[in-house]
């Protein structure tokens, strides 16, 4: 299992997790969404199977070991659509907000997809998609991100899709619940975790 290019597109700036504003101030919000962003990022260089790890962007990542592909700002599932289209092998899209995924999460998901040829995380609530692994782009395939991502996905790929349940591939943080949701499972938010 070798070969994949992991896309892990993150919005950076102060705008960052505003639906955390009533709860912290924007450079707490900052400051978050980049460790978590770390975090993810060290955790995808920990899987041998990922040859690559692309950060869309429009932001600035120099000093990150990834490749940065510019966000045009056509909207989430273009900006994908483009980046996934570009690379050969497996294309994994991973979200940056999840503060407790680990390397095994990540493997597992992998080796999913490999087998199915599909294989998708939901948050933890069902509806919206944390991480998709394809094996291969199926034809006329499209992303789907945003409201109601999970059954969107679902219905545009194969039937046989492995659905990857848990905490550190369906945890991710937008509100307070999910702040407190990853709490609960051992995340300190004002631990750092920095790029090897």
């Amino acid at each position: 299992m070798t070969g994949w290019t992991a896309i892990v597109p993150l919005k950076l700036g102060t705008d960052q997790k505003s639906r955390l504003s009533q709860h912290m101030s924007a450079e707490s919000r900052r400051e978050l969404g980049m460790a978590m962003a770390a975090h993810v990022i060290t955790e995808l260089r920990e899987v041998d199977a990922i040859a690559e790890v692309i950060v869309l962007t429009q932001g600035i990542v120099d000093h990150w070991p990834v490749r940065r592909v510019e966000d045009k700002g056509r909207g989430l599932n273009a900006e994908l659509q483009d980046a996934a289209t570009s690379v050969a092998g497996g294309v994994l899209v991973i979200h940056g907000d999840l503060p407790l995924v680990a390397a095994p999460d990540i493997q597992a998901m992998l080796a999913k997809a490999e087998h199915c040829g599909c294989a998708i995380a939901p948050d933890r609530h069902g509806t919206g998609t944390n991480a998709l692994a394809l094996h291969t782009l199926p034809v006329g395939f499209c992303f789907a991100f945003g409201p109601g991502s999970f059954a969107l996905h679902q219905q545009r790929l194969p039937a046989e899709l492995a659905i990857m349940t848990n905490h550190g591939l369906n945890i991710d943080i937008d509100t307070k619940d999910d702040l407190d949701a990853a709490i609960a499972w051992g995340f300190d938010p004002g631990a750092g975790q920095l790029l090897p």
